[in-house]
């Protein structure tokens, strides 16, 4: 097939890799592999999961829940504080597969008193640092009254205590990583067992792509949800996460004009493809992505003082050497590995798989 236009591209042979390894983690470790499917977003790279016996799966919208119900998925979590004005849809999706979602306050699960028709798992969101959502860790008092009002709706079934140390992803190395992930699991511990003897049966659910991916220590949880590990970026790669031959994806852009007067050279591929997400290079500039070139056909990584300067939302613009700057034409197609794959997937809609079979990602709501 003839790229004309950005293109993302995905290298099923390193996304297959990067599954297996972390479900041969999970199973080392004897933990509950429930990925996230909010990064990929698609039922045939889902289906890849099943090869590896994947059987439970996390989303953050009902309506990724509903799209991978569609796909045949029966035991998934919507790992998001619910939205309670989306109850009907819930009652839908509750009627056909094993659905679990996630309170952070006692408001929210009161609201959806006599409109369930179905029976639903909860989990409590919990914060160990990251202060996005969640109660904090050893805020009792919340969480037991969350607990008492999960207890007298006939449709809850509470299933545990959820968190995300998302603040891994601002780290500056591996160990820093660890650390906080070393200092979540004991803080899920010491609330597992402060809960334990009243639910034998709760789970601990935890799973940061970074955390998951550098440590091998796992007490104090049961389940791990890492999702951007399936196809990893240049953020994941700066923390430690990955290597840069983990990377799954790239966007593929045509050149569409050369400034010889700054050595740039300008691309079909903007903002609405990559999003506006940085990490900085080396000489703390802002760097939106980083450029592969192609000479004889052979690919060729160029180095971080030769990347993606600036985005417009349709244009990127490439700050490269003179060298380079003579070696490529308008016409030619760059490739560029994103920042954060997550979001460029998201706005792709699509990819080209290395075998060039297209993949449609979920339908958009």
């Amino acid at each position: 097939m003839e790229i004309t236009q950005p293109t993302l591209v995905l290298n099923k042979t390193v996304c297959l890799r990067n599954i297996e390894l972390m479900s041969e983690k999970a199973k080392r470790h004897g933990l509950i592999f429930r990925p996230h499917f909010k990064t990929h977003q698609s039922i045939e790279v889902g289906n890849w999961f099943r090869n590896f016996g994947v059987e439970k799966i996390t989303v953050s919208s009902v309506q990724m829940a509903h799209y991978f119900v569609k796909g045949g998925w029966n035991d998934i979590t919507i790992a998001f504080p619910f939205n309670t004005l989306q109850h009907a849809q819930l009652n839908e999706i509750a009627a056909l597969a094993n659905i679990n979602i996630v309170f952070d306050n006692h408001v929210g699960a009161e609201q959806l008193k006599n409109k369930l028709k179905n029976e639903v798992g909860v989990f409590i969101k919990i914060t160990t640092g990251f202060k996005r959502v969640g109660i904090a860790h050893n805020a009792f008092s919340e969480i037991d009254r969350l607990l008492d009002t999960i207890s007298l709706n006939p449709n809850f079934k509470f299933k545990g205590f959820i968190t995300h140390a998302g603040h891994t992803y601002q780290s500056k190395s591996k160990n820093e990583v660890q650390n906080i992930h070393f200092d979540q699991l004991k803080k899920m511990e010491a609330l597992k067992e402060r809960y334990r003897n009243k639910y034998p049966d709760l789970v601990i659910s935890t799973g940061d792509t970074p955390g998951c991916s550098v440590s091998e220590y796992f007490k104090g949880t049961d389940e791990i949800r890492p999702g951007n590990f399936v196809f990893y970026d240049l953020m994941q790669q700066q923390i430690g996460s990955c290597n840069i031959d983990d990377i799954a994806v790239r966007l593929h852009c045509p050149i569409i004009s050369k400034q010889s007067y700054q050595n740039e050279i300008v691309i079909y591929g903007g903002a609405i493809h990559l999003s506006k997400d940085w990490i900085t290079n080396i000489d703390g500039k802002p760097l939106y992505g980083r450029v592969v070139i192609r000479k004889n056909n052979e690919p060729i990584l160029l180095n971080t003082n030769e990347y993606l300067c600036r985005l417009s939302q349709e244009h990127g613009v490439i700050k490269v050497s003179p060298n380079t700057f003579n070696a490529v034409e308008v016409g030619d197609i760059v490739e560029i590995i994103p920042v954060h794959s997550c979001l460029t997937a998201h706005a792709m809609g699509r990819y080209l798989t290395t075998k060039e079979a297209t993949i449609s990602m979920m339908e958009r709501f």
